[in-house]
């Protein structure tokens, strides 16, 4: 089964137009926020609407097959931050200067280190955001 148009148009509406992991709007990133499966399909996960998500490339690629990794602080393994059924609130803050994102669980830290989610590239990124005024966003979840 393939995702169809019409459930991607839902997945957008449903993310606001911005990747579900780091919070990048599609208006501010180059090329298309892409079709995450939160569960891979080589992990049992389907094409359905309640396993997609919304993901920038960088966050989609440092994901890729991943569905859990090490807490770097308590080394326990944890599974990855699941935008259908975790808010993003509850699990991430935004560094004082809007530049990095901060877990504050076991979920969210691990997610932050899986996923790569203050690489340099990203945190330059953001900078430059901050400065235009277009981040952090409106946590509205």
């Amino acid at each position: 089964m393939t995702v169809t148009e019409y459930v991607r148009g839902l997945v957008r509406e449903r993310a606001g137009n911005r990747c579900e992991y780091c919070l990048c709007h599609q208006d501010y990133v180059l090329g298309r926020l892409q079709i995450d499966h939160v569960r891979p399909i080589v992990k049992g996960g389907s094409d359905t609407e309640d396993n997609l998500c919304l993901a920038c490339e960088l966050c989609n690629q440092h994901k890729w097959t991943q569905t859990e990794d090490a807490d770097p602080r308590t080394g326990k393994r944890e599974l990855l931050f699941d935008p259908r059924k975790q808010r993003w609130s509850e699990h991430f803050a935004w560094s004082a200067d809007g530049t990095e994102i901060i877990g504050l669980t076991g979920c969210g830290r691990a997610t932050v280190n899986a996923l790569k989610s203050n690489n340099d590239l990203a945190v330059t990124v953001r900078r430059n955001w901050v400065r235009a005024g277009w981040h952090p966003p409106e946590l509205g979840d």
